[in-house]
This record gives C-alpha cells, structure tokens and sequence, in this order.
C-alpha cells in the first residue's frame, strides 16, 4: 500500500493540471468527450446542452433512482482507486433497475470536488466510470461538477425501462413463494475486512506491503461490484417474472426483511442453502466470522434477492446462476433462520444503516 495514496490519487501523479485552468464547462467536456451512445433508440440527446433529451420505449415504463457517495462514509480513498471507485459508482446505481426487474439505459452524473484533486485524478474517475457504461450498454446524458470544500462525492441517477407487466416490486411476495437469489455472498464484507486490515498495519508501519495473495475475488467483489443484469435477461429467458425482487446491498437478512415488510409475509430462510463462495469462506476464517454472519449482514454484494412462484419450480431449479434459500409464510409465523439442527433463529437486520453513529 502506497504512503502517499490519497493525495497521489488526488493529485493525478507527477504531471497535474488544476481543475480552475479549465474551468466548469471545460472539465465537463474533456470528462465526457469519450462516452459512447448505446441507445440511440432512447437517447435522442445526451452530454452538451442544457437538458437530455429521452424517448421512452413504447409500450414500456420508465424507472428512476438514484445514489450518492461520500468520501469517508462510502469509500476511503486510502484504498480505493479511483478508477474502480468510478464503475462502482455506477454498477451500484445499475444495480437498482436490476433490482425491479428491468434494463438500464441512461445515467446521469453531478460531482462535488475539492482542488485537492487533479484533472488527471478526475480523467481516471470517469474511465471507471467509461468501462462500466460501455460493458453494461449505458449512456452518460449529464450532470453537473461543482467545487467541494473537501473531499469527493458522486451523485448518480439511473434511467431504465421495462414492460410494465414484467416490473418486480418489493411487495408483492405470497405465502408458499420460492425465495431466491442470485451468486454467492458475503464476498464483499470479505474484501472489506482485508482492507481496512491493510490499512491499520499501513498506518502503525508506512513501509509494510499488502498481502492480499490468493484474495482476488473478495477485493473485487468489493472494490467493483458487477450489477445482475444478467440475471433480469435470463428470467426473461425462462419467461419467469419474480413476484418480488431486491438487491442485496445491506446484508442478506436486511433486504429478506425487506421484502417480507413490503409483502406482509414471513419467510423461513435455511441456512445451508445460504450460498458462499470458497475464497470468502477462507477469508473470513482468518477473522473468526462464520460464512452465513457475513452473508447475513456484511452487504454490498449485489445479489438479486428475489420470490418466485411455485409454479416456476421447475424453470429454475437446475439453473447455476439461482439457489433456492428458502420460502414465504404468512405474516403470523415470522420471518425466521431455519438451522440444520437446532430452533428456529430470529432474523435481524444488522447490516448497514446510513444514519447510524459512527
């Protein structure tokens, strides 16, 4: 890990331009001179006038969301490139239309940055940004750069579209519906601890290097999530529309919770279905965490988590890409984690909460 990290981030290296020799319009166009139009179907003006100008697929229905990250509460610059801070930055926002069963087509950007930063700093920001809009087929339409007292956030808003007969909500699960998700979990907590472990022995000791061998998998399932929209085509494929559907990105029994609030339902999830790839197991076990306590908790993951009804059964259950975990109830019989032996254990949402002291 570099001592001078942050600030060789920041400052974009040994050859640094200041953003105020360019001024706002004109880091605007040199940061958004590369992206590609993907949908020109839906995008009939995107980057360089005073609004974007969007045709809504016909017979479809458009979806809206959007994030903000903050320097030092969503990502700490100690150990997060910027380049992978930028795709992340938008996966996590693709991840959303993904989320009601639906396809993204455009984002729209605003940044608030301090001269801390460089151009240069910048340029990498949205090449993470490029890549992410480029694999997944999105189009950057706008947004906005203003300075920053201090520090780094990202505003970012998702435009998707889709059927609206085949839009899944966070209410609509039924007793005797299959609980399902997409992947594995826990990797990205994995990858959480190994940083944050790098970087207190970086801070006691400047001269130490990283050792993250044989933890690729776990670092990226942190540091660049991938949005399941791979998932949204193969359920379209299978002609299955989830009966409710979220995304994993505050712990697996927050978002179970979640679905079974807005459903009015229980759930009984089963704990040695909960699906955790080898490489996190051994990560954890180095921090004494039991696989299922970070897929219940750790977040970040970015799993479809989503109901199915019974009668899709069979369209799903030799698919690689979806475990069945567990199923709704009725709402009197609780919302519960089913061990292999033992009672029935109280599902609690202990995973990210925004406003929680820190």
């Amino acid at each position: 890990m570099d001592k001078n990290l942050n600030e060789n981030q920041a400052q974009g290296g040994e050859n640094r331009t200041e953003l105020e020799e360019l001024g706002e319009f004109g880091l605007i166009d040199r940061l958004t001179e590369s992206f590609s139009v993907h949908n020109p179907q839906s995008t009939l003006k995107g980057v360089g006038d005073d609004a974007a100008v969007l045709q809504m697929p016909q017979g479809q229905v458009q979806l809206v969301s959007k994030d903000l990250l903050m320097e030092g509460v969503h990502f700490d610059m100690t150990y997060c490139p910027l380049k992978h801070l930028g795709y992340k930055a938008i996966a996590v926002n693709l991840s959303d239309i993904a989320a009601m069963n639906a396809k993204p087509a455009q984002v729209l950007v605003g940044i608030a940055v301090s001269n801390r930063y460089s151009l240069e700093a910048l340029e990498e920001l949205y090449a993470g940004m490029r890549l992410c809009c480029d694999r997944y087929g999105v189009d950057l339409v706008g947004g906005d750069t203003v300075s920053s007292r201090a520090g780094l956030a990202i505003s970012v808003t998702v435009i998707g579209y889709a059927e609206p007969q085949k839009v899944a909500y966070r209410g609509g699960a039924k007793e005797n519906d299959l609980l399902c998700v997409s992947g594995n979990l826990g990797g990205a907590y994995a990858g959480l601890l190994l940083l944050e472990r790098e970087k207190r022995e970086f801070l006691a000791n400047p001269k130490m290097q990283p050792d993250f061998q044989d933890f690729s998998y776990v670092l990226e399932r942190q540091l660049k999530p991938e949005p399941r929209l791979d998932i949204v085509d193969l359920l379209a494929e299978l002609n299955v529309v989830p009966t409710s559907m979220i995304d994993v990105s505050d712990g697996l029994a927050s978002e179970i919770l979640h679905l079974s609030k807005a459903s009015d339902c229980g759930c009984m999830l089963y704990q040695s279905k909960i699906p955790v790839d080898a490489e996190t197991c051994k990560a954890l076990e180095m921090f004494k965490i039991l696989p299922e306590t970070a897929a219940l908790s750790g977040g970040e993951d970015y799993e479809l988590l989503f109901t199915v009804a019974q009668k899709d059964y069979e369209k799903i259950k030799d698919n690689a890409k979806i475990k069945i975990i567990g199923h709704m109830v009725e709402k009197a019989q609780g919302t519960f984690l089913v061990p292999e032996n033992g009672s029935l254990i109280p599902l609690t949402a202990q995973g990210w909460q925004a406003f929680n002291k820190r």
